[in-house]
């Protein structure tokens, strides 16, 4: 009987695959940060908030390019009423406690892959804690 060789695949040409997204109750970060070692300081997160002013308001029932952050810690991702969500965001099974926000804003895509945001995330960990300390308080 004669040897045959099994099939080989030549991955050198294949696309690299992405990273999964963590899952829903995962809150690790990229670069090892935990949102319990800050202490958020609402007032400089306001100042933070500029950046987001572009797509985002915190006035109830007001979505923009983006959707309403009205009372967003705690909420359901995806969920704003009268915003159009990719499914990614809308089935991302996220429930926006302070920690994962803080996961998040550090890098939106890594952790829903799909979203329509496109905001690149806040590398530093305090803009993070003192932004949800602000987002907390609307």
């Amino acid at each position: 009987m004669a040897n045959v060789a099994a099939p080989t695949t030549n991955t050198a040409s294949a696309a690299p695959a992405t990273a999964a997204a963590p899952a829903a109750d995962n809150v690790d970060t990229v670069d090892g940060a935990r949102f319990a070692s800050f202490t958020g300081d609402a007032a400089k997160g306001e100042a933070v908030f500029s950046q987001c002013r572009t797509c985002h308001v915190t006035e109830p029932n007001v979505n923009r390019i983006g959707p309403s952050l009205h009372k967003i810690v705690g909420s359901e991702a995806g969920k704003v009423a009268g915003y159009s969500y990719s499914p990614a965001n809308a089935d991302s099974g996220i429930i926006w406690s302070p920690e994962k926000l803080f996961q998040y804003l550090e890098n939106p895509r890594r952790v829903i892959p799909g979203t329509k945001m496109a905001f690149a995330g806040i590398p530093d960990p305090q803009k993070r804690a003192d932004l949800i300390a602000w987002l907390g308080a609307q």
